[in-house]
C-alpha cells in the first residue's frame, strides 16, 4: 500500500508540473515566436526527462535497471505523456516485485 505522505507528493508534484505548463502557455499565447524559440520550447520536456532518468543508468538495483530499459523502449515508440507513464509504472511495480 502506498504511503499516504508519497501520494501526496506526487499529486503534488503532478499539480505543479501542470500549473507550470499552463502558465507558460497562458503567458504566451500571444505572441509570435521564431521557428527557433518554437524547436528549443518543444526539446525542453525531453531535457528534463533525461535529467530526471541519468541517475538510473548507473543504478545497482535490477528493478532500476529493467525500468529503465522498458521506459527506454518505449520512448521509441510514443509520445513524451505515455513513456512517463509507462516508465513511473514499470519501475514502482518492479520495485514491488523485486526487492
Amino acid at each position: 500500500m502506498i504511503n499516504s505522505t508519497t501520494l501526496l507528493t506526487i499529486l503534488l508534484m503532478a499539480s505543479v508540473t501542470y500549473v507550470t505548463r499552463v502558465a507558460g502557455y497562458l503567458a504566451l499565447r500571444n505572441r509570435v515566436m521564431s521557428a527557433r524559440v518554437v524547436e528549443v520550447m518543444e526539446a525542453a520536456p525531453g531535457c528534463v526527462l533525461i535529467s530526471v532518468i541519468a541517475p538510473d543508468f548507473v543504478s545497482d538495483r535490477p528493478a532500476d535497471l529493467v525500468a529503465l530499459g522498458i521506459t527506454l523502449a518505449a520512448a521509441t515508440r510514443l509520445t513524451i505523456l505515455p513513456t512517463v507513464i509507462i516508465g513511473v509504472a514499470s519501475a514502482g511495480l518492479l520495485r514491488y516485485l523485486i526487492q
